[in-house]
């Protein structure tokens, strides 16, 4: 399945043309900008046969639906966006592939703000997460914010939105991949825990954490430890713990 979307500022657009995991249809760019960056992307995306067209600062804002494109949009077509049964492909051919590492999959559930599911995305690209699973409802989507906070990630890591994330974990857990989740009750840490596998990593929204379903088809629950005076630490710097403790055990 693909989507036509936004994708705004410098970085996340040069990403884009450096890559090919998604079709760029068009880039809108600020009229005479001074910008050198800006008018690199130009150029390089001229010499790629796309499409350029100029606008200026309000009607990019009104493309890209924030005012802080940087001068800069690209309008692309994504292939990485999957649905439920295309999901399950992506397991089902991990899972019988030989040459790959044991599968991981990072769950977010109900994470809202677009700014933390962005900074989730870049990290579980850097750690080799296979796909990236939200709920349809109740969540952030993918969006110009998200695209520009992920520095080109979004438009590399398989993301999938799906009806019901209790659902999805149950068909995973049938095919014998490990339900891992996060919560301040758990009686294991992330450093105790064994995170070797096929696995699933689940992780509780901004505000209040796993749901109570979620949580109820989780195999292990894990915590980070805290030593300070905060209680819990922002759910995207929380992802990049546990996503960087599975890549050291899995090194080992």
């Amino acid at each position: 399945m693909s989507k036509s979307q936004y994708i705004t500022g410098l970085r996340a657009v040069e990403q884009l043309l450096t890559g090919d995991a998604v079709e760029i249809r068009r880039i809108y760019a600020e009229y005479q900008t001074a910008n050198p960056r800006v008018e690199a992307i130009i150029q390089t995306a001229r010499k790629d046969g796309i499409e350029i067209l100029a606008a200026n600062r309000a009607r990019l804002t009104q493309i890209g639906g924030e005012p802080r494109h940087q001068g800069v949009i690209a309008e692309v077509r994504r292939s990485t966006v999957l649905d439920e049964a295309g999901l399950r492909t992506l397991v089902e051919d991990s899972l019988v592939s030989e040459s790959q590492e044991p599968l991981v999959l990072l769950a977010l559930d109900g994470v809202q703000d677009p700014h933390n599911l962005g900074a989730c995305l870049r990290t579980a690209d850097a750690a080799g997460v296979s796909a990236v699973i939200v709920p349809r409802h109740g969540a952030a989507g993918l969006g110009p914010t998200v695209s520009k906070v992920a520095a080109g990630a979004a438009e590399q890591l398989p993301f999938a939105a799906v009806p019901s994330l209790g659902k999805v974990l149950r068909w995973l857990g049938d095919y014998g991949i490990r339900i891992v989740g996060t919560s301040d009750r758990a009686e294991i840490d992330v450093f105790q825990a064994d995170l070797t596998g096929p696995l699933l990593l689940v992780m509780g929204s901004e505000h209040k954490g796993l749901s109570k379903g979620i949580t109820n088809r989780c195999d292990t629950l894990i915590s980070l430890p805290m030593h300070g005076v905060v209680s819990s630490l922002n759910v995207s710097v929380a992802t990049g713990v546990c996503l960087y403790e599975i890549v050291r055990q899995r090194s080992l």
